[in-house]
């Protein structure tokens, strides 16, 4: 594909080479199925697809390139389809959920309950018991949701597993979204934090260790690698004032990958020799804690793709418009509705002409009555008629959960996974 393409006499920069999926008869290739017949065996569109291959294939890359010491854990959040998750299950070392519902989807799956932890600002005191119950460990974020916790852990006579989740005060350079520094509602304040670490000790609680995470979405190793090693050794001075030692350390994520025209996928050798440094440094002052990377886009993201029909093929004052049956409702974030400050194109294309046959200029937008519902502005794809299938790809995070579904009615689409 070309570097450059011109619309309107404007260079655009194209995306970054998509190579995870096979491509046969200038089709798309998902799971060993052609894209024509995955939809009629899905049998409607729109669908969201996520090939097992890929995330299987994610899982393997990133433990060969990072130190053994180092446990991979996934956020569900990123995408929590009960298929998806029950297949990570059997790949990854934990799983961590952000919800009462999310929790459920988790118990389910064969990970023990041991390695599910359990983070958000806003758990109730419903999700606070089951946790409990469950023998989950709860990353508290604020001295009222300990208390809170605390009474679960009388009333069902057990004891609860906590960790602390800690605000810091440096945030992760270069990300995407900003998840520390300054005022969060998420975590506790670091200063805060030695107070906490008391309190739970004269609740009597089983203290694990912290939860950091200073941000998400970043291309940048040597940002990351920053951010990781102040975690260490924040969590390192706060240790000291713990009515345990330190067991657990979770230091987020945050690996970001390639969406918009001119991305670069992370480079993680670089992040790898610095969690080896961190490990030394851990094994060193905390002998036998466990370092925990929570990973949700960067496992799922490249794996999934949204699929939806060409409805109609209309020009407007000379531009191209394809009408499709899919839209933000279903994947709020392609169209740009989901934090992007400068609306970007994420990677577009008809799948099941991928390569050959003439290609245009066109915009793809969905079947609201908004001008927001917009799946890919003015992009060079191959010229589509009515009945063709677009393929929004680098969906396989964020997508169908966190879109306003119910908005104007339409139905929901299916998700599979191959």
């Amino acid at each position: 594909m070309k570097d450059l393409i011109r619309s309107n006499n404007t260079e655009l920069p194209s995306h970054a080479p998509l190579c995870q999926f096979a491509v046969e008869n200038d089709m798309l290739q998902l799971g060993g199925v052609s894209l024509r017949r995955l939809a009629q065996r899905v049998g409607s569109t729109p669908f969201y697809a996520y090939e097992r291959a890929h995330i299987a294939r994610r899982v393997a890359d990133l433990r060969a390139a990072l130190p053994a010491g180092v446990h991979v854990h996934y956020a569900m959040k990123a995408n929590p389809m009960p298929a998806v998750v029950q297949w990570l299950a059997g790949l990854v070392d934990g799983i961590d959920v952000a919800s009462g519902g999310e929790l459920a989807t988790a118990l389910d799956t064969p990970m023990p309950a041991e390695r599910i932890s359990f983070a958000g600002p806003g758990k109730s005191d419903a999700e606070l018991a089951r946790a409990v119950a469950a023998g989950v460990l709860v990353n508290v974020e604020s001295g009222a949701q300990l208390e809170r916790l605390a009474l679960a852990s009388e009333r069902l006579g057990l004891t609860a597993r906590v960790a602390v989740r800690v605000n810091p005060d440096f945030a992760l350079r270069r990300t995407g979204m900003r998840m520390g520094g300054g005022a969060q509602p998420f975590g506790v304040d670091a200063a805060l934090v030695p107070a906490l670490l008391g309190r739970i000790g004269q609740l009597g609680l089983d203290f694990h260790g912290f939860h950091l995470y200073a941000g998400s979405q970043s291309l940048s190793a040597p940002a990351l690698a920053e951010a990781q090693a102040l975690s260490v050794q924040l969590a390192l001075q706060l240790a000291d004032s713990a009515p345990s030692p330190l067991r657990t350390l979770n230091i987020g994520g945050g690996f970001g990958v390639p969406y918009f025209p001119g991305d670069q996928a992370l480079g993680l050798a670089p992040v790898a020799e610095g969690l080896q440094r961190q490990l030394a440094i851990l094994d060193q002052a905390a002998p036998g804690a466990r370092l925990n990377l929570e990973l949700g886009r960067y496992l799922v993201a490249e794996a999934g793709v949204y699929v939806c029909k060409v409805l109609e093929r209309k020009v407007s004052h000379g531009q191209v418009f394809l009408v499709t049956d899919g839209g933000l409702h279903h994947h709020l974030a392609a169209s740009g509705n989901f934090g992007q400050l400068i609306r970007k194109n994420y990677p577009v294309a008809i799948g099941n002409r991928l390569l050959g046959g003439p290609r245009e200029v066109a915009s793809v937008v969905g079947p609201l009555c908004t001008p927001l519902d917009l799946l890919a502005d003015q992009m060079e794809m191959a010229r589509a008629e009515e009945g063709d299938l677009v393929v929004v790809f680098q969906s396989g995070a964020y997508g169908l959960t966190a879109s306003p579904t119910a908005f104007l009615g339409h139905p929901l689409p299916a998700e599979v996974l191959v």
